[in-house]
């Protein structure tokens, strides 16, 4: 039996407009492949909607990549009459009445939404082991011993196991492009704005962003086609032109690529950095110069703790809603405090209550110069730090992350440069807002490695012609867990 859940979306597409598969049977093998899977990434099952959807669908549309394609999307997006929990009890039972700004734009395109994948609770978290449904694994690793990474765990697990070709995910510090490395897939985050985030069950919005996994460049360009765009409904979202990535890529040849040695030097596996550099040699063979830079290294060391207040106390905020009354299930009580209490008490895992504790402790009046404040002035650093890098730059390359996935029971040294430096150096790319995308750089242990490639903003269309020359280089596009083993 063929399986076409290996297939590019630009592959399915042309096999659709052909009339050599129909969306029904692509359906049915995505439903399939979701019923037979081991590593626990679906949230709420779609099943019924997709078969109607992919039974309806008229003649193949041309002109829209996206017709008939298969298609999983993470749990803290809003989908219509839908189940959306965002992987916390707090939600369960929760369906909501209109669809996020990028499911429509999915669903006008004739997508067919399989179903919602597991994440972090709430978006909080990078291990993908904090959902209501228990931990989510790595397809890569038949021993369910490595992590998959987060919070878009689901999403990310999905594709990297052929499910489906692409599944929406959310990027708050890393939460595509690091699970990206660990998958070997194409996790892409565009400038801030440039997709609305109408829908999106909010985390920390000055650094949320709506991003996606794929497991080709081009697959990458076309999804940007479909939902960048001025949305009336989210007035963040930028009303810049969105351009024809898919057709105007433009090569290597001139562009200046920045490498950040000092974040570099804080990776300390040997394979990792030899195939890096193995692939910058390249890109210079190709035309491209390598920049080296370093950045201050108090920034470096202060990416890591100024992301958690910012993140944490944004997230407070943000979900002050979340009261027991407004959504979900109700927990009981005689007043609304009581119930209020009970909520948060039992709706909430351990993770989730720290990060409201440290928020909240960080907003306090009388701490928010020393904590909140304080941070927010190190973020502006460390985005100008990284812009003026651009100025004389088209893009930053640098390893997606330290190693290969790591074990569920490796416990991070929070005080090296590992932890600090090269495992959080790519919320760099949420600071500031900038185009970001993570793609295969090789294999090590039977396990992916990947590379980050960081553009100034609303330059996608540079960030993805330096990523579909290096995934040229690599010869890794269409990676799977099947594959290369």
């Amino acid at each position: 039996m063929e399986k076409y859940s290996l297939y590019s979306v630009a592959e399915l597409h042309d096999l659709l407009v052909k009339k050599e598969v129909t969306p029904l049977e692509l359906a049915q093998e995505a439903i399939r492949l979701l019923k037979e899977d081991k590593n626990n990434v679906l949230e709420a099952s779609m099943e019924d909607e997709a078969l109607e959807v992919a039974s309806s669908l008229g003649e193949p549309q041309v002109d829209a990549p996206f017709w008939g394609i298969p298609v999983l999307v993470k749990d803290n997006y809003s989908t219509k009459n839908v189940e959306s929990t965002a992987s916390s009890d707090i939600l369960n039972g929760y369906r909501p009445v209109f669809d996020a700004e990028v499911i429509a734009r999915l669903k006008k395109q004739g997508a067919v939404l399989i179903g919602k994948t597991t994440l972090d609770e709430l978006a909080m978290g990078g291990s993908g082991t904090t959902g209501h449904k228990g931990i989510t694994y790595n397809p890569w690793d038949q021993k369910h011993e490595r992590i998959m990474g987060g919070s878009s765990c689901g999403s990310a697990a999905a594709v990297a196991a052929g499910i489906v070709p692409f599944a929406l995910g959310s990027d708050t510090g890393d939460s595509v492009r690091k699970p990206a490395s660990f998958g070997g897939l194409v996790g892409f985050k565009p400038t801030w704005g440039r997709i609305s985030r109408f829908g999106l069950f909010p985390f920390a919005p000055s650094l949320d962003h709506v991003g996606y996994f794929t497991r080709s460049v081009l697959d990458a360009a076309l999804a940007l086609e479909v939902l960048a765009g001025r949305d009336e409904k989210d007035a963040t979202s930028s009303s810049r032109k969105v351009e024809k990535y898919s057709s105007s890529f433009s090569g290597v040849k001139g562009k200046k690529l920045a490498v950040i040695d000092n974040i570099v030097s804080s990776i300390k596996d040997k394979q990792n950095l030899n195939d890096f550099n193995s692939l910058l040699d390249k890109l210079v063979a190709e035309g491209a110069h390598i920049n080296h830079v370093k950045m201050d290294a108090k920034l470096l060391n202060a990416i890591y703790p100024t992301y958690i207040v910012i993140s944490c106390a944004e997230a407070t905020s943000n979900n002050a809603n979340l009261d027991g009354v407004k959504f979900g299930p109700r927990f009981g009580g005689n007043t609304y405090e009581e119930v209020m209490t009970n909520a948060r008490t039992k709706g909430f895992s351990e993770l989730i209550k720290r990060r409201f504790v440290i928020g909240s402790f960080a907003l306090m009046k009388e701490n928010q110069e020393v904590l909140f404040l304080r941070a927010q002035k190190a973020r502006k650093l460390i985005v100008d730090a990284v812009n003026s890098i651009l100025v004389d730059n088209d893009s930053i390359i640098l390893p997606a992350a330290p190693s290969i996935a790591p074990l569920f029971h490796e416990d991070a040294d929070k005080l090296s440069d590992t932890y600090l430096v090269a495992d959080n150096h790519l919320a760099l790319g949420n600071f500031a807002g900038l185009p970001s995308i993570t793609i295969p750089l090789s294999i090590e242990k039977g396990m992916p490695l990947g590379i980050n490639i960081m553009g100034r903003p609303f330059e996608e269309g540079t960030v993805l012609s330096i990523a579909l020359e290096a995934e040229r280089l690599t010869g890794l596009k269409g990676l799977y867990s099947g594959r290369d083993k």
